[in-house]
């Protein structure tokens, strides 16, 4: 049975077996109260930043679990990187998304306002709602038992996202569309006439909202130097458009080999 994953407060990377870690906060409080672990007990603290360390409970309270370190791990990036650009989406579709492809292995997530997103980020409202997109990403990262979790980058309109896409040629950057020639397996089988993905590089996966993105931005995205991509003959959700082309990218480039 997997050990029950928490989420240290700091980098952990400095600790060594035998030494003392102590919980504290809402994850001790989760640990001691929840989940009930006590003495002798085993659980994983992560960092986020791919240390995971193996601890044996040695007492525990309601606001600070003290453990002992019985090994360390660390875990490195795999090979290509994925970064997905999540369009707004309304009823939480595109915090589905993030949970699915956080718990897939996707290495950024970055949250884009697209012309024809139902649901805005608002001046007043934009850190709360970050904030539910930070910890989606938290609850699936510990649910997936990952150490080393995605990164949030700062959320972008298309304007900014055609920047980025311009500012970054050393990514793949894939922008998943109903209408697109070429598939994204021809991409990855390398039959594509474009090329396919470097297995060592880093790949964008570009998902629009319920709408779809629009022509304007499909234009601006292409001449920015992003590839559109059909994933099949099935039109699939924004929550779960960007799941499977993940799922493809894993298998195909080894990262799940």
């Amino acid at each position: 049975m997997s050990l029950p994953v928490f989420k240290a407060e700091s980098s952990v990377s400095h600790l060594r077996t035998g030494e003392q870690y102590v919980l504290t906060g809402p994850e001790a409080r989760h640990a001691a109260t929840v989940q009930r672990l006590g003495p002798g007990e085993m659980l994983d603290v992560v960092d986020g930043d791919g240390h995971r360390l193996t601890c044996g409970v040695v007492s525990a309270q309601k606001d600070q679990v003290v453990l002992t370190v019985e090994s360390l791990e660390t875990t490195e990036h795999r090979a290509p990187e994925i970064t997905l650009v999540q369009a707004l989406a309304k009823g939480d579709r595109d915090l589905q998304a993030v949970e699915s492809c956080t718990e897939l292995g996707v290495d950024h997530v970055i949250a884009w306002q697209a012309d024809r997103s139902v649901a805005r980020f608002r001046a007043e409202r934009k850190d709360k709602q970050l904030e539910k997109w930070r910890n989606t990403i938290i609850t699936a990262a510990k649910q997936s038992r990952r150490s080393l979790w995605p990164v949030l980058g700062a959320p972008v309109d298309t304007r900014a996202l055609v920047r980025l896409v311009q500012d970054s040629p050393q990514t793949q950057w894939l922008i998943l569309h109903e209408q697109a020639q070429r598939t994204l397996t021809s991409v990855l089988r390398g039959s594509d006439q474009e090329g396919g993905i470097s297995p060592g590089g880093q790949v964008g996966i570009v998902v629009g909202p319920e709408g779809g993105i629009s022509e304007a931005e499909l234009d601006q995205l292409t001449a920015a130097g992003a590839r559109p991509v059909l994933l099949g003959p099935e039109v699939l959700r924004s929550s779960t458009a960007g799941a499977a082309a993940v799922v493809l990218i894993n298998a195909f480039t080894g990262r799940w080999a």
